[in-house]
């Protein structure tokens, strides 16, 4: 079994910036897309980033231009950088990854615990 571990999370002011780590606890054979979502109390679960195998990317309209994801395939692990932070931004964040564990499993999805954050003043 997979795990995705995330980390980072945190409270912060307004202007602020935080990075989230997600990596996945044992060795994979191969991932393919990955991305973050968020989810606020109250409300549904929401695409804020994702990255492609090949490194393409996009975002979410409310973050772009604050917010970077990257990946290092050597680590098994995904980055969400997260700059100008603003109140709207505070919720849970999950990692998700679809990979494969080995050469004869299934393309799978997982997601991470999830990292709570927080910004205000």
């Amino acid at each position: 079994q997979v795990q995705l571990v995330e980390s980072g999370g945190g409270l912060v002011q307004p202007g602020g910036s935080l990075r989230l780590s997600c990596a996945a606890s044992r060795s994979i054979f191969s991932i393919d897309d990955m991305g973050w979502y968020r989810q606020a109390p109250g409300q549904q679960r929401e695409l804020v980033a994702g990255i492609t195998s090949g490194g393409s990317t996009n975002y979410a309209d409310s973050v772009q231009g604050r917010f970077t994801i990257s990946r290092d395939n050597t680590k098994n692990t995904v980055y969400l950088q997260m700059n100008s932070l603003k109140p709207e931004d505070t919720a849970v964040y999950y990692c998700n990854m679809r990979l494969k564990i080995a050469t004869w499993a299934q393309w799978r999805g997982y997601w991470g615990q999830g990292t709570p954050v927080t910004v205000s003043s």
